[in-house]
């Protein structure tokens, strides 16, 4: 997937739907990727925190409420539900369980584009408030500036707790090292200062990153680097 476009899973086992989906998606810019199975999507969502999550409530293998339940334990971003349950029971439950929108089928793919939008844009603005953020394992909080992998808590200087934040904080963003030395001493990289190489390596020792081919922080060549929403279990 392209890590500049947001990233949407499309639980969905009715493949026509599904297909729609994906092209309506894409066409307007969004990657989109498509789980059939019930049983598996809780694991998958978990790993690939995509930002939004299309939610059928009839799936082989798991129930789409239970699994819009499961999810809401740690999982943050967007989940629409759209199913053919269209009493209000339902409607309401799927709210109550922790989907952010409710859509009945049939609808236009353009009006659940649309909602999806709404939905992704108001995370964005709850999200810029965010104090802590979970990924997998890995844990950091902003207030208390405490980073946890599992159950260890990491040793952290203050300037490394900072570019480990800004880094999460940018999941699935790539962020240019003058970006990074911007926001870390409101100058620009000069080109010659390895000092945000320096901490990166240090970043990926505590976070147990592979340092030959890191897949927690990765380094995109040219670009800068990239903290992934993925590969935290």
């Amino acid at each position: 997937m392209d890590s500049a476009k947001k990233q949407i899973l499309i639980v969905e086992d009715d493949a026509f739907v599904a297909a729609t989906l994906v092209l309506h998606l894409e066409h307007n810019g969004f990657d989109a990727a498509v789980e059939a199975d019930g049983a598996c999507a809780v694991e998958r969502v978990l790993k690939e925190q995509p930002d939004g999550v299309i939610l059928d409530g009839n799936l082989p293998g798991k129930d789409g409420f239970d699994i819009c339940r499961e999810l809401r334990r740690n999982y943050h971003g967007t989940i629409i539900m759209l199913t053919a349950r269209d009493d209000t029971f339902n409607q309401m439950l799927g709210l109550e369980l922790g989907a952010d929108d409710y859509l009945v089928k049939p609808v236009d793919p353009y009006v659940v584009l649309a909602h999806l939008k709404a939905c992704l844009r108001r995370t964005s603005s709850i999200s810029a408030d965010t104090k802590e953020l979970n990924y997998g394992t890995f844990r950091i909080n902003a207030t208390t500036r405490v980073a946890y992998l599992g159950a260890k808590e990491l040793s952290l200087t203050t300037a490394e707790f900072d570019l480990l934040w800004l880094l999460a904080s940018h999941a699935g963003t790539i962020l240019s090292r003058d970006e990074i030395m911007t926001s870390a001493r409101s100058i620009e990289h000069d080109g010659l200062d390895r000092s945000i190489d320096m901490r990166i390596s240090r970043l990926r020792k505590l976070l147990d990153d592979n340092a030959d081919n890191p897949h927690r922080i990765k380094t995109v060549r040219g670009q800068g680097y990239l903290f992934s929403r993925a590969d935290w279990d």
